[in-house]
């Protein structure tokens, strides 16, 4: 497994503003999944939505992991919110580097996006309900895939960094003192 601190959650867990606050803690690049298919794309994920729909926008999620894992190495990587529901992605997730989970309830997740038109799966009548709903879908989905679950809806930045950190800091300890790490 690569050395590389892999964020994953359901849109609005704060896996950027975790994912660049950590970047400067740590001293690390911070790769987004999102912008990298943006960037390369041309068009923004809300228009490669309306373009080309999920599916595709899936596909080039799956491509991103897959260039990642010949160059990424000791960055930090945040995943798009859907990128784990591929099975497939599971496996290259895990090549890739350690996955923490970023847990969080759906009424935070309202709070942080009610108004948010950037958002292609909530731009429905009951963006509430939408939430709950792809939420509970997810979170087992988030769970097979994480290494780590960390809680982030009534917490600080400064406490969810310290929990990456701290967890971050035992595996690698266990890792190069030979026992399994986990």
């Amino acid at each position: 497994m690569k050395d590389n601190i892999i964020l994953a959650g359901f849109m609005g867990c704060g896996k950027t503003s975790v994912g660049i606050r950590l970047s400067y803690q740590l001293k690390r690049t911070l790769i987004d999944t999102d912008k990298w298919i943006e960037q390369r794309q041309k068009r923004t994920v809300s228009e490669i939505f309306a373009s080309y729909g999920e599916k595709a926008f899936r596909d080039m999620e799956t491509a991103c992991l897959k260039e990642l894992i010949g160059t990424a190495e000791g960055q930090i990587i945040s995943v798009g919110g859907g990128l784990p529901l591929k099975k497939e992605n599971h496996e290259l997730l895990k090549k890739l580097g350690r996955v923490y989970y970023l847990k969080v309830t759906p009424e935070a997740v309202y709070e942080r996006l009610k108004g948010d038109t950037t958002r292609p799966l909530l731009q429905v009548e009951d963006p509430r309900e939408r939430i709950r709903i792809l939420l509970a879908e997810r979170e087992p989905v988030y769970e097979a895939c994480a290494d780590v679950t960390v809680e982030v809806s009534n917490r600080t930045f400064e406490e969810i960094l310290e929990q990456i950190t701290k967890e971050r800091h035992l595996y690698v300890k266990n890792d190069e003192g030979g026992r399994e790490a986990g």
